[in-house]
């Protein structure tokens, strides 16, 4: 199972909400099955609808 919490400790290079999609979406295309949102993301532009825009970008991810 995949955290986001995981994701932000591991990633610390992230700047910004649209650097972190990019990266739950190549989690996702490692197969990756199970992903859950734990904490809000810390960035400045994340959005209102963060937890399905991550989502979004988990999900298309495995369909590709």
């Amino acid at each position: 199972m995949l955290w986001l919490s995981e994701i932000l400790m591991k990633h610390h290079e992230l700047d910004s909400f649209e650097d972190l999609v990019g990266i739950v979406r190549e989690e996702g295309q490692q197969g990756e099955m199970f992903f859950r949102m734990d904490v809000r993301p810390p960035f400045q532009d994340t959005p209102e609808d963060w937890e399905d825009r991550l989502e979004g970008a988990f999900t298309s991810a495995r369909k590709s």
